[in-house]
């Protein structure tokens, strides 16, 4: 693969797009068939995220709608459980579990979940390694020198960083799935039924976080291999 590096990188991209494509068709296909039903205690997104918050006495975080779709989540700058206006309106098993899911990140904020304080210190750093990976990688691969080798290396360390962010984003993920599906079965807010709705819901929102982890721990092993290569 020394050859062509970049057609291997190409191709393990193109497989992680595939793969992360039917994943999320499935989690599409998931959603909109459990948001066809309704909760026999007709609350709505927004109400079940509040009644979470309020059974775990947090009172300083606000439940909001943002546009658009599966682009709920958690700001814990502002404290805030950012709904998609389907789910904060909708009053259905896939509404139910992704407002339970992230009160979750709100839970683990609010009793110092450990792997989220982690995750959230490398946010920063992520940010800006994540606009230079490209370049530097790129640089490095095509420069046959010396300076090209290390500044191969610097890209993989950059790359190392968004990769070791991706890995530690599924205890995350998982923990707060975990937490909200025992929430809603502990108070009832849900039918027996309904939660398994909820519970293959979150599985398959969680899997794209697996699918984005495996892809990435690839692509750098694929380019530590290059650089590898490059030395001997």
């Amino acid at each position: 693969m020394e050859g062509n590096p970049m057609m291997g990188a190409y191709l393990i991209g193109a497989v992680i797009m595939l793969v992360s494509w039917l994943v999320g068709q499935q989690l599409r296909s998931r959603f909109e068939k459990y948001s066809r039903t309704p909760l026999r205690n007709g609350l709505s997104g927004r109400e079940v995220a509040e009644r979470m918050l309020r059974d775990h006495g947090i009172t300083n975080v606000q439940v909001i709608s943002v546009p658009g779709q599966l682009t709920d989540h958690y700001n814990p700058a502002t404290r805030t459980v950012n709904l998609s206006e389907p789910v904060y309106h909708a009053r259905n098993a896939a509404a139910a579990a992704v407002a339970a899911h992230e009160v979750g990140h709100a839970v683990q904020h609010a009793t110092a979940y450990s792997w989220l304080e982690m995750r959230s210190k490398l946010v920063p750093v992520v940010s800006v390694a994540s606009q230079w990976i490209q370049w530097v990688l790129l640089g490095g691969i095509l420069i046959v020198n010396s300076f090209g080798t290390g500044l191969l290396l610097f890209g993989i360390v950059l790359f190392a960083l968004t990769t070791l962010f991706s890995i530690i984003t599924l205890p995350v993920e998982y923990d707060a799935s975990n937490r909200a599906l025992a929430w809603m079965e502990r108070t009832g807010v849900v039918t027996s039924g309904e939660h398994e709705l909820s519970a293959d819901a979150l599985k398959w929102a969680a899997r794209t976080y697996l699918v984005a982890a495996i892809g990435s721990v690839g692509t750098l092993l694929y380019y530590i291999m290059i650089y590898m290569n490059r030395r001997d």
